[in-house]
């Protein structure tokens, strides 16, 4: 912080105020920067990893999910009547192929691929979706996922990169 220039009679005080206030509204003036500070901090840089390896798991553990909805044997219950019922072949093709593209946006997110931050996004939303849908089925399971999904959505949401340049 320079020092500026003040008045004959102020004081010391004023000296620092007015430095204060002159670098509290650069770093909150328009663009927000004070945000940047808090988006590009370690923890939440580490949140994004830790999203990364939860996607990829998240989505490992979907393909099984899947693959089981598929065997179509007795693991999951029979439902009566259920608004968004599907057969358990159906369900176990959709949680199989977002259990794939979880994966590969997941290792996106771990190499720091620029597509996979918004991809992340919007995968999670729509895993989370699909795993409330599927909540009949596997409650406590599903309840689980979705707590992941909404970690992921956070944490890819409140990251902000530092550009090379800053």
């Amino acid at each position: 912080m320079s020092q500026q220039p003040v008045p004959d009679g102020a004081s010391h005080g004023a000296r620092d105020a007015a430095s204060h206030g002159a670098s509290h509204g650069a770093s909150h003036g328009a663009g927000g920067a004070a945000s940047d500070d808090v988006g590009s901090s370690g923890w939440v840089a580490g949140g994004v990893t830790f999203a990364g390896v939860l996607m990829l798991v998240n989505g490992v553990l979907a393909m099984l999910q899947g693959f089981t909805a598929l065997a179509e044997d007795d693991v999951y219950a029979r439902l009566g009547d259920y608004v968004y019922k599907l057969s358990l072949t159906s369900w176990g093709w959709i949680l199989l192929v977002l259990g794939v593209i979880a994966v590969v946006v997941g290792w996106g997110i771990i190499s720091g691929a620029g597509w996979a931050r918004a991809t992340g996004i919007a995968l999670a939303s729509l895993k989370l979706v699909g795993q409330f849908l599927f909540l009949p089925y596997a409650p406590v399971w599903c309840v689980i996922m979705i707590a992941l999904d909404v970690f992921i959505i956070w944490a890819l949401a409140v990251y902000r990169p530092r550009s090379a340049g800053a």
